[in-house]
């Protein structure tokens, strides 16, 4: 006599299905194609949780970049600067001093610009 695996495989379609909910289409309905789909929506996922942390770093960079040029100073020698001068702020941190905290920002800048000079 062998054994049917009704009750486990019942779940694990329904488990997809759940998953599916909401797919245009044979891919809410059928377990084949809301299956692929699923595989391939939990793959893109995974893909967009990583490119959202490049998105993130690009976007402090590019608003660090820019409260640097209106004190004359391009960003590279600025966080060259920054380290000569042994401050550690990381980039999400420098983007927020920026954007609501200007005094502080130019404070930065001036020993940034300090550690520059004395680098010459």
């Amino acid at each position: 006599m062998r054994v049917k695996g009704s009750t486990p495989t019942r779940n694990r379609r329904k488990k997809v299905l759940k998953l599916a909910k909401g797919y245009f289409g044979s891919k809410h309905l059928l377990y084949r194609t809301a299956n692929e789909q699923v595989m391939h929506s939990q793959k893109y996922s995974f893909i967009g949780r990583k490119q959202t942390k490049r998105e993130m770093r690009k976007l402090w960079i590019a608003r660090i970049n820019a409260a640097c040029r209106m004190y004359d100073l391009s960003y590279s020698k600025f966080m060259y600067g920054l380290k000569k001068a042994d401050i550690n702020v990381n980039r999400k941190m420098l983007s927020e001093i920026a954007i609501h905290d200007e005094k502080a920002f130019k404070d930065l800048v001036d020993a940034s610009k300090k550690q520059l000079e004395a680098a010459k």
